[in-house]
């Protein structure tokens, strides 16, 4: 549901993302959904910058280089088009360990267009395997969705 979210990303479908129907191709569906993660980490980033101080760009910038979509999966309610204005609604729904589940939503108004999941990995670049998230990401996450750790 719309409500579930309290991060919304919004952009216009463009020309290029359109089939001759002026449908959006299927596909762009997860571009739409990987701006607006990124978009939504922004914001976590720019909620925490206060309390975290200096340097916390550079960390959440190392972070983000880390973390690698492990799983992606979409369902279609209804099309996109041309030139619609769209609002994704991006939200973490699980802190695993090493992972985090997040949920989005496409909307065109109060209509549910398109849900997806994405499944990141946190990866240890030196070991390149995976690794535990850092603790302060995951602080500012949970402050930032107010979502329950694992286990917790």
């Amino acid at each position: 549901m719309r409500s579930d979210f309290t991060f919304f990303h919004s952009l216009r479908v463009r020309w290029s993302e359109v089939d001759m129907q002026r449908v959006v191709f299927n596909g762009n569906y997860f571009n739409y959904f990987d701006v607006a993660v990124y978009e939504s980490w922004r914001a976590m980033l720019a909620a925490g910058l206060p309390a975290a101080g200096a340097g916390l760009q550079t960390r959440f910038d190392g972070w983000i280089h880390n973390i690698f979509v492990v799983k992606a999966s979409a369902e279609y309610h209804a099309p996109a088009h041309w030139n619609d204005d769209l609002d994704i609604g991006v939200r973490i729904a699980r802190l695993g360990r090493s992972s985090m589940r997040t949920v989005t939503e496409i909307h065109r108004a109060d209509e549910h267009l398109v849900s997806g999941e994405l499944i990141y990995v946190y990866k240890d670049p030196v070991a390149n395997a995976s690794a535990p998230l850092p603790d302060e990401f995951r602080q500012l996450a949970i402050a930032f969705e107010r979502v329950r750790p694992e286990g917790a």
